[in-house]
């Protein structure tokens, strides 16, 4: 049967491999490392409960690095797909994990896709991100629960915008990780320059544990420069591994290689360090292992080569996943204890100890929310009783599956250290579930903010009801999709990343729900801010028969460092001139007050308000009074406090031909861009500038019609930085103009 043909699949000289492998975390279980696909098993996979045998990781990238066609040439050695099937295939089939229409019609993924398999003895939790800075947060909440990641980058095209952006969210999160440089097969391809890319760009210790024979057309093997063996993919689909002699004439630049290896390890891990002192010469399994502790501390980073749609590679990178990557229980993750004024408290994986998880992803599945949960201590099963700690419910754990991309396997039960997914559990993504037991919270993920806005409203009779459902699915789902209602408009406006991002849920309105939508023009998420401090000081007072309002601020507002996160406030009221009863209304009137700022109606941040006097009456004084009292105090003081609109800035990335590299310059610098660095390589060139939002719509296809079709661009944002005053004025103008006619 397919189990047992399964665990008979063993390599060839497997035993004297594990005699290399007895480093430390490892020693506990021997890692096989199969030499041929493994039978095909989507609905039979062993899984050990030996948490030195399992991995969590992520396999991240730039956009059209290679990700998905990667992942399932994974799927097909570990023997969970029988047949491989390309992103953009002839066959029109597409990878399994684009699985929603609309990634297999685009070519890209949009949103993370899990899936589990078996490499000899390893168990493996992957997750594939998209590469499209619109959809970033799809990464960030995976790298926030994964132990270990996967770097993809291009071998032509190196360390680019969006591989900046996957490295900052996993150095944000602690999260070890091994490179792979991918599309060697291409012409232009070099994986020196990428790997000293990771070491400038990046800041990265990397270095390769591989050589190349040949590239380009002639890609085909590799040289592992620590067992000293060419490692060959033979057969229909690379499946099966042959390692033999490297050849005389590649013996000097291993050995070179393999010296530089040694010399950067042994700068970060000290027993490495001391063999080196005493020019003792390390065994293989020496280097491993140093290795694998430098790469867990985060010092290290092995840069492994190949080509996933040529499936060379392949196999070797899920042995390195093996050797290099932490098991959950050498990865130390912390809680907040909610009764210790959220204390950090380390977690065990311990599946004796209290339940903790979180719900790190809400997706609608065929029969309801499905919550993709991580467990970071203790034990879940179906039908056990869980807590949600944000809001104190009661929930009973109805069915545990497995997801394999859009299919799931049902399982009775998951321990710590595993990722699981649940049906029929309502919460909200971030939420943190114990066992009763535990005042326990995890920390939260970072969540970025919108930079684009459109105005949607529905078409046709009855669309009103799915409309609001799709709109309220999609924020639950995913927390850089915001919607809120114009107050002066009255109009539906949904916010996200970038235009895709956005079109992308338009698209699925219309596919999921049925409900055509109409789009108004794309609006760019501007804010306010003041560069000056004022003082004032403001009384209101009405009176109108009855119980009056009545309520007086002094104090100052001042312009504050804060990132452009939000505002602050700052209470230095003394001897009681407020009573501390109407403080809180005082800070909810600022609050308010700052959501529509003076010049355009945008929000206002970096702003402090300090209040240090006031006046309170004994009958007509109140919280309304004082909330009304500080919001006019701080619309006053904004007219004289210098004003200033501030506009999101991008990082833009344009690649083009060298022949188009002057045309499209000067259309970044009509387009008020400044032009940061130019690098040219081959028959193609390289410019990074950054480029107000305001100006980049309709960009993709002036770029398209002045290099011929050949140019491509990527945009992500950077930050909030002020207008000119030009543009300031006519934002002013248009503000003011449409304020009058909807008062009309």
């Amino acid at each position: 049967d397919v189990y047992k043909r399964q665990v008979s699949t063993q390599s060839t000289g497997a035993a004297s491999r594990r005699s290399m492998l007895r480093f430390a975390p490892l020693a506990r279980a021997a890692l096989r490392r199969p030499t041929a696909p493994q039978p095909f098993n989507n609905f039979l996979v062993r899984w050990s409960s030996d948490m030195a045998m399992q991995r969590n990781i992520g396999i991240s990238a730039h956009i059209d690095s290679g990700k998905t066609t990667l992942t399932e040439r994974i799927l097909y050695y570990t023997g969970k797909v029988n047949a491989i099937h390309e992103v953009r295939g002839k066959d029109g089939v597409g990878a399994k994990m684009d699985s929603m229409e609309l990634e297999r019609e685009k070519g890209i993924t949009i949103q993370s896709a899990a899936t589990y398999c078996n490499w000899g003895d390893l168990n493996i939790n992957i997750i594939d991100t998209p590469g499209h800075v619109d959809f970033t947060v799809e990464v960030e909440r995976a790298l926030r629960v994964l132990d270990g990641a996967v770097l993809v980058l291009c071998g032509v095209s190196g360390v680019q915008s969006q591989s900046i952006t996957v490295d900052r969210q996993m150095k944000r999160y602690n999260v070890p990780r091994i490179a792979f440089i991918n599309k060697l097969d291409r012409s232009g391809a070099n994986p020196t320059k990428v790997t000293q890319q990771l070491r400038d760009k990046l800041g990265l210790n990397a270095v390769p544990v591989m050589l190349a024979p040949s590239l380009e057309a002639d890609f085909e093997g590799v040289v592992d420069i620590i067992t000293r063996e060419l490692v060959d993919f033979k057969g229909e689909n690379g499946e099966t591994i042959v390692r033999s002699k490297v050849p005389d004439h590649l013996q000097d630049e291993m050995e070179s290689m393999r010296e530089t290896l040694i010399e950067h390890l042994a700068d970060v891990d000290d027993e490495l360090g001391e063999m080196f002192l005493m020019e003792e010469e390390p065994s293989v399994a020496d280097i491993k292992a140093a290795i694998r502790r430098a790469t867990i501390a985060l010092q290290f980073v092995p840069v492994l080569l190949g080509t996933a749609l040529k499936n060379q590679g392949v196999q070797t990178l899920l042995d390195a996943v093996g050797e290099y990557l932490p098991a959950p229980d050498e990865v130390e993750n912390y809680a907040l204890d909610q009764d210790q004024s959220e204390e950090k408290v380390l977690l065990s994986n311990d599946k004796d100890k209290p339940l903790v998880a979180l719900a790190f992803k809400l997706e609608e599945g065929r029969y309801g929310q499905l919550t993709y949960m991580r467990i970071y201590q203790g034990e879940m099963a179906k039908g056990d009783v869980v807590y949600n700690q944000s809001n104190g419910r009661k929930v009973k754990v109805p069915r545990l599956v497995r997801m394999h991309s859009n299919d799931m396997h049902d399982i009775p039960s998951v321990g710590a250290g595993d990722i699981v997914a649940l049906f029929g559990v309502d919460c909200a993504s971030g939420d943190t579930f114990t066992d009763g037991k535990l005042p326990f919270t995890m920390t939260s993920m970072h969540v970025p903010t919108p930079v684009i806005s459109l105005a949607i409203k529905p078409l046709g009779k009855g669309a009103d009801a799915n409309f609001s459902k799709a709109l309220q699915r999609f924020m639950r789902e995913d927390p850089t999709f915001r919607v809120h209602v114009d107050p002066d408009s009255n109009e539906t406006i949904i916010s996200g990343m970038g235009e895709l991002h956005l079109e992308v849920y338009c698209e699925r309105m219309k596919r999921e729900y049925k409900c055509e939508v109409q789009v108004g023009q794309p609006q760019v998420n501007y804010l306010e801010t003041i560069t000056k401090r004022v003082d004032f000081s403001y009384l209101h007072k009405k009176q109108s028969g009855g119980q009056g309002q009545f309520g007086k601020v002094e104090g100052w507002i001042e312009p504050v460092e804060l990132a452009q996160q939000g505002n602050e406030f700052d209470n230095q009221t003394v001897g009681g001139s407020i009573p501390p009863n109407f403080i809180p209304a005082c800070q909810k009137g600022f609050e308010e007050a700052a959501e529509s700022g003076y010049l355009i109606g945008h929000k206002v941040v970096d702003c402090r308000m300090v209040i240090n006097d006031g006046a309170a009456h004994a009958v007509d004084s109140s919280e309304l009074a004082f909330n009304l009292a500080t919001k006019g105090a701080f619309r006053q003081a904004m007219e004289t406090s210098g004003p200033q609109v501030l506009e999101p800035v991008m990082n833009l990335e344009v690649a083009a031909p060298v022949e188009f590299q002057g045309t499209v310059i000067g259309q970044v610098n009509r387009r008020k861009g400044v032009v940061n660095e130019t690098e040219s390589e081959s028959e193609y060139v390289t410019i990074r500038a950054a480029v107000p939002l305001s100006n980049m719509f309709g960009y993709s296809t002036d770029l398209r019609s002045v290099t011929q079709g050949k140019g491509e661009f990527t945009m992500e944002y950077s930050h909030h930085a002020a207008v000119n005053r030009d543009v300031q004025e006519k934002l002013i103008q248009e503000y003011v103009k449409r304020r009058a006619e909807e008062k009309k």
